[in-house]
């Protein structure tokens, strides 16, 4: 039998006795939530313009927002929209919210959609270094952080070495974040890069 104790921290103390901070955490998140929902409908309306340049499953998916407490230890909410995930066949925008870090809205390129878009991505590389968006540089396609060992911003990168890290790799992510102490333009931004990103894969 382990009679080792547990033990909490002062702050941890405060915090168990304190309900407060985890009934606003709630509301936060369901604000999140209701921001989400706003958002998609807004991103489906500008895109029904595109109709005729994207595959046709693309439009037959629904919006989805996902909900989770722990990545890395923390609360998200990501919003697909619009969006093909078919195994390896990926053609995603994606939209996060993490918390304590981001919003943060990506592209996300793989199998045959990849190959598809591949060039009108490297076409890109001025608009998007200008427009200070990163590129995922990870083996893994499911992390979303921004840590050197998952992103690069385009403006530190040659156009040579954009297009090596593009072309070379089975996915492709290109990404843009907005801080959280921008929250009362990030509906502007988010939708700014959403319509961006459209129209680079449409150019």
């Amino acid at each position: 039998m382990n009679d080792a104790k547990i033990r909490l921290s002062q702050k941890e103390m405060e915090l168990i006795t304190n309900a407060d901070w985890i009934l606003t955490k709630n509301a936060i998140l369901k604000k999140i939530d209701y921001f989400f929902s706003d958002l998609q409908i807004k991103q489906k309306e500008w895109l029904t313009q595109y109709h005729g340049q994207f595959p046709v499953e693309l439009f037959q998916s629904s919006p989805k927002i996902s909900k989770g407490e722990y990545y890395n230890g923390l609360p998200y909410r990501i919003l697909d929209f619009p969006k093909i995930f078919n195994h390896s066949e990926i053609l995603a925008v994606r939209t996060m919210f993490w918390w304590g870090h981001f919003f943060s809205i990506t592209i996300h390129l793989a199998g045959n959609y990849k190959t598809l878009y591949d060039k009108k991505i490297i076409t890109a590389y001025s608009l998007l270094k200008e427009s200070g968006f990163y590129c995922c540089i990870n083996e893994d396609q499911w992390e979303h952080h921004f840590e050197e060992a998952n992103y690069k911003l385009i403006e530190n990168l040659t156009e040579p070495e954009y297009e090596k890290i593009v072309s070379g790799n089975s996915f492709c992510k290109i990404a843009i974040k907005v801080p959280l102490q921008e929250f009362n333009i990030v509906e502007k931004t988010l939708l700014t890069s959403f319509k961006k990103i459209i129209k680079m894969l449409t150019d």
